[in-house]
């Protein structure tokens, strides 16, 4: 494997075709049929399969349509344990740290980013083991920083997995953000963020669906970053026909 030397987190090069706005309506019936059969205890990988096959998705367009659908019932649930993001004033905050970073990235370079069902934005990146930073991470951090100082998180736990190569390297970066600017955060590189984050009674920031599906507490970060710093962000709506 060829190593990874992108400078942006940004869209791939067919995405202006495969998003484009005669390709959208397809989308969203895909992701209404694929959250209608989850909804009815059909699992992800053949209905997914099912309903790419119907429409004639490419592979990234299966992909936003995977990220973008889940079932009413966990709709319902991921509604019911949400928390506003003006409620976080003194609360502590947990980070999923890559799901939040990769995030913000790929909106700091026009990468696609998707309204789901749930209401969620996602990205269509990954890290796939290896994280790289790229031009946007530090901008990235300072906007996140910037944004819970405003909303009065009391304290921060930012959560990033040991297994990822360079996450060491991103937790320094981080830390060095934090003390610099005297943010109440603490970094940890841990094996196994999600169970952590499933066991805490802080407030989740992240739109991973399994742990949105656990989470006790979660509030939309994401959201609120785009609509106060990151108006030029693609953000594709994917959530009704």
């Amino acid at each position: 494997m060829s190593p990874d030397t992108r400078h942006h987190r940004g869209a791939h090069p067919a995405d202006l075709e495969l998003f484009g706005p005669d390709q959208l309506l397809k989308l969203r019936r895909a992701v209404t049929e694929l959250s209608w059969l989850l909804s009815r205890g059909y699992n992800m990988p053949s209905s997914l399969k099912l309903v790419g096959d119907r429409h004639g998705l490419r592979e990234r367009q299966r992909l936003a349509v995977c990220r973008s659908s889940c079932s009413d019932q966990n709709k319902q649930r991921r509604k019911d344990h949400r928390v506003s993001v003006e409620q976080l004033r003194n609360q502590s905050v947990i980070v999923d740290g890559f799901n939040l970073m990769i995030t913000v990235e790929a909106a700091l370079s026009r990468g696609p980013l998707l309204i789901g069902v749930d209401e969620c934005v996602r990205d269509l990146s990954g890290v796939h083991g290896s994280y790289r930073s790229v031009e946007e991470t530090d901008r990235a951090i300072s906007m996140i920083g910037e944004a819970l100082q405003v909303l009065g998180a009391s304290s921060v736990l930012w959560l990033l997995d040991r297994p990822v190569s360079n996450s060491g390297r991103l937790a320094s970066k981080i830390a060095e953000f934090a003390v610099q600017r005297e943010w109440p955060w603490q970094v940890d590189v841990v094996l196994n963020p999600d169970s952590m984050i499933i066991s805490s009674l802080d407030v989740a920031i992240t739109s991973d669906s399994s742990l949105l599906d656990r989470a006790e507490r979660w509030a939309d970060l994401k959201s609120y970053l785009l609509a106060h710093q990151i108006p030029q962000a693609w953000v594709i709506n994917l959530s009704s026909v």
